[in-house]
């Protein structure tokens, strides 16, 4: 919007960079073009203003497919104004000498051709597809139909209008029939995550076998080890046994040996006392016994006579 300021019978405007502003006096062209700073009379002058920057104007409207299905499509277009005289002559940009403000509504106009002629492009290439294929291909056609339609209308050029960018937003169906065709898509996004579960079960039960399989060999690896274990225990008590029992023997025979050894030694040395014995008289012997103390402890000694005659025999002998 233009600032005007007013000073008695005289005003001043000052115009924005973006907007094009168009001063007639007395039906005579006075000022024309963009950021525009200029004094007039409002009683003589007509007043334009025309934005020349890039406008937005949204769409939203529905159509009907091939196969009679209701599809809503949302859309923006971009455009300015590329000839602000021409404009100004088809549409009432003319403004308030006092406020500034616009005397109608242009821009709202300019919003309403626009979403007439892009809606009837895009529904006439709707008209001529399913719904799937609006709903799979809908926005890149709809945006390419509905630029080059709204590009070359001459309705737009001839009030000096250019559509400088199209985008379509979304394709929609009705929420019941999109959900419908959402399913087996669903379905399949939903069989593929059950295949990837079943696979990530089977790759653990397969690993969880692989897992007891090598604990079994394991365990049976051990089992054999531990047998070859105690049977060369077994082996080695065994030869330690045979080799005690055989150093037993040889210790007994060499015991046995020694026993014989001395035995005989002493079976010699008897034999041979023995022999120097019998060359004794049994007097000898006796005192002999006595001596060694081999006789037995005598309690009571009874002396009978014929014990006595012969030592008294022996004594008077000896004496004479």
């Amino acid at each position: 919007m233009a600032d005007i300021s007013r000073f008695g019978f005289i005003s001043h405007l000052r115009a924005n960079p973006t907007t094009h502003v168009r001063h007639l006096r007395n039906g005579t062209l006075a000022h024309d073009g963009a950021g525009q700073a200029f004094w007039f009379r409002p009683l003589n002058s007509s007043l334009s203003e025309i934005p020349i920057d890039d406008r937005e104007q949204p769409l939203l409207f529905h159509g009907r497919t091939v196969d009679f299905q209701d599809v809503a499509v949302q859309a923006t277009v971009t455009y300015r104004v590329i000839d602000p005289a021409l404009a100004s002559t088809r549409l009432d940009f003319g403004i308030d000498p006092a406020s500034g403000l616009w005397r109608s509504t242009p821009l709202e106009q300019l919003g309403g051709l626009l979403t007439e002629l892009a809606q009837q492009t895009a529904l006439d290439l709707l008209a001529r597809m399913t719904l799937t294929q609006a709903l799979s291909e809908g926005m890149t056609s709809l945006r390419q139909a509905v630029g080059s339609g709204l590009r070359e209308d001459q309705r737009l050029t001839n009030i000096g209008i250019g559509v400088e960018d199209v985008r379509v937003v979304a394709v929609r169906a009705e929420s019941d029939v999109e959900r419908a065709l959402q399913t087996p898509t669903r379905e399949q996004v939903q069989q593929a995550a059950d295949k990837a579960t079943y696979e990530r079960r089977a790759m653990a039960v397969e690993r969880e076998r692989s897992i007891a399989e090598n604990e079994l060999q394991n365990q049976i690896e051990l089992a054999r080890r531990e047998e070859q274990l105690v049977t060369q225990q077994g082996q080695n008590e065994r030869l330690r046994a045979t080799e005690a029992a055989a150093a037993g023997r040889i210790e007994t025979e060499a015991a046995a040996g020694r026993k014989r050894v001395l035995g005989a030694a002493e079976a010699a040395a008897e034999k041979a006392l023995l022999g120097a014995y019998q060359e004794l008289d049994q007097g000898t012997i006796l005192a002999l016994a006595i001596k060694q103390g081999a006789l037995p402890e005598i309690g009571t000694l009874n002396l009978t006579p014929d014990l006595l005659t012969p030592l008294l025999a022996r004594l008077t002998e000896g004496r004479a």
